[in-house]
C-alpha cells in the first residue's frame, strides 16, 4: 500500500486519539509513491476525505475496502491524503496523479471530490472514477456511490429515544451540508416517531466552506460536553474524526455514544470508550469501495447511481457492544422500524 501525501497536522482532542491516529495510518512520512506499472501489476486508488486515513470512521472505511482488494484480487493499493484548507486545484492535482499512474478505479471518498472528478475524469475516458456520496457529477466513466444514511440515522434515533433516560438526546454534524443533514433528519425523525415527548438538541461544528468540522476532535468534544450539560443522555455525532472528540466527551461522562459509518465500538482507537458506545450508523463504504474495485477488474466496471440502502444492508446499526445486544425492547424497536421502512411503510425525511 502507498501513500502520495501527508495530512496536515490536525490538534487531537487527546494524546490517547493522536496516538491512534498515527497507528491507525500505519505508514510513515518517509513513504512515497512509485509508478504501478513497474511491477505489471493492476492497481486502484483512493483520495481520503478531510481527516484522513486514521479517523476512526469515514476515511477508514474507505481504506478497509482497498485493503480487502489488495488481499482478495491480488491488486496494488494507493492512498492519497489531503492537506489541511486545500484548494481545488489540490483535488485535481491528486486525483490526476493517481489516475496518470495507471491506477483504475481512482476514487474520491466524499463528495468534496465532486468538481475534481467531473474534470479528471474527462481526461481519463478509460479510467473508472468513483465518487462517494454525490451524484451531481455524472458521466460514462463516474461511479456514483451514494448511501440511505438517513434509514440508518431513523434506526439510532429510535435506539436514542429507547436508551434515554432524560428524555433529551444530541445530535452533532461535522459540517453543515446537505449530505449531513440527512443524518440528523433520519435521527430526528426516528427519536419523535419512538418518543413524541423527547427533545432533541443539535450542532453543527463549522459551516462551509469551513471544512474543520470533520476534522478536529476538540470540537466534537466540546459540543459533547455542551449538549449532555444541556441534558442530553444519548449523544450522535457524524462528523468524521471530530466524532471521536464527541464520544469521548460523552463515554467519559458516562452517557451514551453513538458512532457512524465504521463500526466504532470496534476501533481501536475508541477502544478506551467503547463501552460506552452504544451502537454505530453503519455505510458499507469498505463494501462500496470493494466492489468498484472488482468490478473493473471483472471488465464490468460500475457507472452511475450505485445506492446502499437498509434493503441491501448497506446502512444499518452495528449491535457489537454485548449490553446493546441485551436491550431487548430497544432491539425490537430497532427491528419494527427496520422492517416498516423496507416495506415503505415509514418514509424517512432527507432534511430536517
Amino acid at each position: 500500500m502507498r501513500r502520495i501525501t501527508r495530512i496536515a497536522t490536525v490538534g487531537l482532542a487527546s494524546a490517547a486519539l493522536a496516538l491512534s491516529a498515527t497507528a491507525c495510518g500505519g505508514k510513515k512520512s518517509s513513504d512515497t509513491a512509485s509508478s504501478t506499472e513497474s511491477a505489471g501489476q493492476k492497481s486502484a486508488a483512493i483520495a481520503y476525505d478531510i481527516g484522513g486515513r486514521g479517523d476512526q470512521s469515514f476515511n477508514d472505511a474507505a481504506y478497509a475496502g482497498l485493503e480487502k482488494a489488495e488481499k482478495d484480487l491480488k491488486i496494488k493499493g494507493a492512498e492519497a491524503e489531503p492537506t489541511e484548507g486545500e484548494s481545488e486545484a489540490d483535488k485535481v492535482q491528486r486525483l490526476t496523479e493517481l489516475a496518470r499512474k495507471g491506477n483504475n478505479p481512482v476514487i474520491g471518498v466524499g463528495f468534496a471530490y465532486a468538481p475534481a472528478i467531473k474534470k479528471v475524469a474527462a481526461k481519463f475516458p478509460n479510467t473508472t472514477f468513483g465518487l462517494i456520496d454525490d451524484t451531481s457529477v455524472t458521466d460514462k466513466n463516474i461511479a456514483n456511490l451514494v448511501f440511505n444514511e438517513e434509514q440508518g440515522s431513523y434506526l439510532a434515533g429510535v435506539a436514542a429515544a429507547k436508551a434515554s433516560k432524560s428524555g433529551t438526546v444530541g445530535f452533532i454534524g461535522g459540517v453543515e451540508v446537505p449530505l449531513i443533514k440527512k443524518f440528523e433528519a433520519g435521527f430526528a425523525q426516528g427519536v419523535k416517531d419512538t418518543n413524541p415527548n423527547a427533545k432533541v438538541l443539535s450542532t453543527y461544528l463549522s459551516q462551509p466552506p469551513d471544512f474543520s468540522g470533520f476534522a478536529k476532535p476538540d470540537l466534537g468534544k466540546a459540543a459533547a460536553k455542551g449538549q449532555l450539560d444541556g441534558g442530553a443522555d444519548v449523544v450522535y455525532s457524524a462528523a468524521g474524526l471530530a466524532g471521536s472528540g464527541a464520544i469521548e466527551a460523552t463515554a467519559t461522562a458516562g452517557k451514551w455514544a453513538i458512532g457512524v459509518d465504521s463500526d466504532q465500538y470496534n476501533q481501536a482507537g475508541l477502544a478506551k470508550y467503547k463501552d460506552k458506545i452504544l451502537t454505530s450508523v453503519t455505510k458499507d463504504v469498505s463494501g462500496a469501495v470493494y466492489n468498484l474495485i472488482k468490478s473493473v477488474q471483472d471488465g464490468k466496471p460500475q457507472t452511475g447511481e450505485v445506492r446502499y440502502g437498509l434493503d441491501t444492508n448497506g446502512v444499518g446499526l452495528a449491535p457489537s457492544n454485548p449490553e446493546y445486544k441485551n436491550m431487548a425492547e430497544v432491539i425490537a424497536a430497532v427491528e419494527k422500524a427496520k422492517a416498516d421502512i423496507i416495506a415503505k411503510k415509514i418514509n424517512v425525511k432527507t432534511a430536517p
